[in-house]
C-alpha cells in the first residue's frame, strides 16, 4: 500500500478507563487520595479543566500479567486480564496518574508501569499497556483518526506495540506495511471486507503469525494491534472498531 504511513512519534494525549466504571477527573477540592496513595499521587491531581471531554479506551497488551489499575491513586479495575480491551469513553480532560500492579499486588510498592498523562479535549485516544521492543512493560498512547471514510472503504491502521523486531504486514498476500517497528504504526485506506493478515520479520518472509481473517467494515476506522512476545511464542492480533 503506497499510501501508509510510518507513524513513530507518539503525541496524543493519555488516559485509562473503561467498562461500567465512571472514571472522572475529580474537581480542584476534592477529596484527596488514600493515605497510602498521597505521596505516589502527588503530581498526578486529576484537575478537571473547561476544555470539555474525549473520547478514550484502552488495551492491556502486557502478555502473562494480570494487573490492577490504579488512576489518581485510586484502583478503579482489578483482575484485568491480557488482551482486554474497553470501548471508548467519554471523559473529562485534565491530569491523570496511572499505575498498574500486578493483580493483587501491595498498592504501596512499586508498579510494574507508572505514566503521568492528560486527556486532550476533543481527541478519541487509545492508551495501550504493552511490551517494548526489548520486552519490558510500557506505557504508549495514540490518536485514533475516526474522520470521514470514503463510501466502500475501511481505514486500515496497524500498531506495533509487541516485543519483536521490525515486521512486514500483508493482507491477502499484498503488502500494507514493510519494516514496522514497535512502537510505530502505519494508516491507510483498504477495501471493505474480509481480509487475512499475516505478520512477517521484516525482510525474512517468515510468517509469524496468521493468516487472521479481519472484518474490514465500511466506514469505519479499524485499528490492528500486532502485540505479545515473539520470544515467547504468543503473539497475536487485537482489533478496534471505531465509527461506522
Amino acid at each position: 500500500m503506497r499510501n501508509f504511513r510510518s507513524v513513530t512519534a507518539l503525541t496524543a494525549a493519555l488516559v485509562l478507563g473503561g467498562g461500567a466504571l465512571g472514571l472522572s477527573a475529580p474537581s480542584a477540592g476534592s477529596a484527596p487520595a488514600a493515605p497510602e496513595r498521597a505521596q505516589r499521587t502527588a503530581q498526578g491531581t486529576g484537575q478537571r479543566t473547561a476544555q470539555g471531554t474525549a473520547e478514550v479506551s484502552a488495551f492491556h497488551a502486557i502478555p502473562g500479567v494480570t494487573v490492577d489499575v490504579y488512576v489518581n491513586g485510586r484502583e478503579l479495575l482489578s483482575d484485568v486480564a491480557p488482551g482486554t480491551l474497553t470501548s471508548p469513553r467519554s471523559l473529562p480532560s485534565g491530569s491523570y496518574d496511572v499505575e498498574l500492579f500486578r493483580a493483587g499486588a501491595d498498592p504501596a510498592g512499586t508498579p510494574l508501569v507508572e505514566k503521568g498523562v492528560r486527556v486532550r479535549a476533543g481527541s478519541n485516544t487509545t492508551l495501550v499497556a504493552h511490551l517494548t521492543a526489548a520486552g519490558d512493560p510500557t506505557l504508549d498512547s495514540y490518536t485514533n483518526d475516526v474522520s470521514r471514510v470514503p463510501a466502500g472503504q475501511t481505514r486500515t491502521t496497524v500498531r506495533h506495540v509487541a516485543a519483536a523486531p521490525a515486521v512486514d504486514v500483508k493482507a491477502d498476500r499484498k503488502t500494507l506495511v514493510s519494516g514496522l517497528t514497535n512502537p510505530g504504526e502505519a494508516t491507510g485506506t483498504l477495501p471493505a471486507g474480509t481480509a487475512e493478515l499475516r505478520v512477517l520479520l521484516a525482510g525474512t518472509g517468515r510468517t509469524v503469525l496468521g493468516p487472521t481473517p479481519v472484518a474490514l467494515r465500511a466506514g469505519t476506522s479499524t485499528v490492528v494491534y500486532v502485540w505479545g512476545s515473539a520470544a515467547e511464542g504468543n503473539l497475536a492480533l487485537k482489533t478496534q472498531v471505531l465509527g461506522g
